[in-house]
């Protein structure tokens, strides 16, 4: 008997000693926050639930809330009845699923109203608790995109208002950027120009899954190889030209001299 009590003391010791025993209820949504949904699409949010042998899930409640505070108080979404499959939902674009120690909400055709902090709640046997919080917002498209210079580092910056996922692309004279004219930044809103002259046209291109939108710095013309050859070509014809009328009047002139000298020279003879 004596040492039926000493290993239940040991045992029990050993339970105090744990982390949380052989209690140790929680919970956690596996999504990566903020959740950003494409409107019309379907929201899916997994909940992982963790729990002891001794313990025991009664309850699983999925609610949401405002982000931004200003209506107060959480809508309930659905409830499930431990590990039941019989979930239920207060909408009928609403469904859940309990599998082992899983939860799964979904939301068809969402909309922007439907943004906001989401909660799950977990309850075991004995009436304690766990909660989890996830951000879910609405996919935005690319909005007013502009592209500003900084002279004193001879570098464009590309910036959007509040697209989501956006990501930066950047033309020169419509075609992609080499490094002959300039490096861009590894997020890609910059754009480093070590070309010169510095001239053209640099365009920045920003897009994500609802579309893409554009904006173009224009600097000062370029002198193009071509018009400098044509410059040279009639620059080298209008030479041609004044040598050519100089040496015409020239040899004109020399003939009329040489005329007169042999008129005087034959009226010396008459004479």
């Amino acid at each position: 008997m004596d040492l039926q009590r000493f290993l239940g003391w040991r045992v029990a010791t050993l339970l105090l000693l744990m982390p949380c025993g052989l209690q140790c209820l929680s919970v956690h949504i596996i999504n990566e926050e903020p959740v950003h949904v494409i409107p019309g699409s379907s929201l899916v949010l997994k909940a992982r639930i963790e729990h002891g042998p001794l313990e025991e899930i009664s309850a699983v409640a999925w609610e949401r809330e405002p982000e931004t505070g200003l209506s107060p108080g959480r809508l309930a979404l659905a409830t499930c009845p431990g590990r039941s499959l019989g979930c239920s939902a207060t909408r009928p674009n609403v469904h859940v699923t309990m599998e082992q120690q899983e939860s799964t909400l979904q939301i068809s055709g969402y909309s922007n109203t439907e943004s906001g902090v989401y909660a799950v709640t977990v309850t075991d046997n004995k009436g304690a608790k766990a909660t989890a919080h996830c951000i879910v917002r609405m996919y935005e498209e690319v909005h007013h995109v502009s592209v500003s210079i900084n002279v004193s580092h001879s570098s464009l910056v590309c910036g959007e208002a509040w697209g989501t996922e956006p990501n930066f692309s950047w033309l020169y004279e419509r075609a992609a950027v080499t490094q002959t004219v300039g490096r861009v930044s590894k997020d890609g809103t910059t754009l480093l120009v070590t070309m010169t002259p510095f001239c053209g046209h640099f365009t920045c291109t920003v897009s994500n899954k609802l579309g893409h939108s554009s904006a173009t710095y224009t600097a000062a013309p370029c002198e193009t190889k071509g018009s400098g050859t044509i410059a040279a070509v009639v620059c080298f014809i209008l030479a041609l030209l004044f040598g050519g009328a100089l040496a015409f009047v020239l040899w004109r002139r020399h003939r009329h001299n040489n005329r007169r000298e042999r008129l005087r020279e034959h009226l010396d003879d008459t004479i």
